[in-house]
């Protein structure tokens, strides 16, 4: 801390002494930044999501026995056990949910079990979790079992999660949705505001 107020009085006084000295030119940014890191990284991106996306596509392939399903947002599932209720809905924000789930590589290798990531409650869209499940979830009613392959960018992506699961990983994630409540305080609040 006592190094960091010297530098900076130092640097204050460096400034001060040059300002008062003589009228100069101030100094141009020097920059090169003519975007070819981010063309190089874009790049980099596309091949990784390309590569990802046909690993994903030759497990499907190979699994024969399940229907899978190409979500718009960039991950596939399939439904292992379904509600086929149609008076159950699906969660939307607000809602609470309480799932468990386990994570697997791409070879079917347990990362972590339901057991090691406990049950679940989590609030959609009001709370962190990755961005695969956040949407995910929204796909499934109360009672269904659901397996979702997830590229990278739709896990824990470029950092991974500082424990089993590296940089830049595909995960399986099967989850099962116990229970759904709706959000019911929110309206509570409108009606008596009207």
């Amino acid at each position: 801390m006592k190094a960091l107020r010297i530098i900076a009085l130092l640097a204050l006084g460096s400034s001060l002494a040059t300002c008062c000295s003589q009228k100069q030119e101030p100094r141009r940014p020097i920059s090169h930044s003519s975007g070819e890191f981010m063309k190089q990284s874009v790049e980099r991106n596309k091949k990784l999501n390309n590569s990802e996306e046909k690993l994903i596509a030759e497990i499907i392939k190979k699994d024969t026995a399940s229907h899978y399903i190409a979500s718009p947002r960039g991950y596939w599932y399939f439904y292992n056990q379904k509600n086929n209720q149609t008076s159950n809905s699906k969660p939307t924000r607000g809602d609470i949910v309480y799932f468990d789930y386990e994570i697997k590589d791409l070879d079917g290798k347990i990362i972590y079990t339901k057991e090691e990531l406990k049950p679940q409650k989590y609030a959609i869209d009001k709370q962190p979790i990755i961005i695969g499940l956040r949407d995910g979830i929204k796909q499934m009613q109360k009672g269904e079992k659901v397996t979702f392959l997830f590229p990278s960018h739709l896990a824990f992506g470029y950092h991974g999660d500082d424990n089993k699961v590296g940089s830049n990983k595909p995960i399986i994630c099967t989850v099962t949705l116990n229970d759904v409540k709706k959000e019911i305080a929110s309206t509570t609040k409108e009606v008596k505001q009207e």
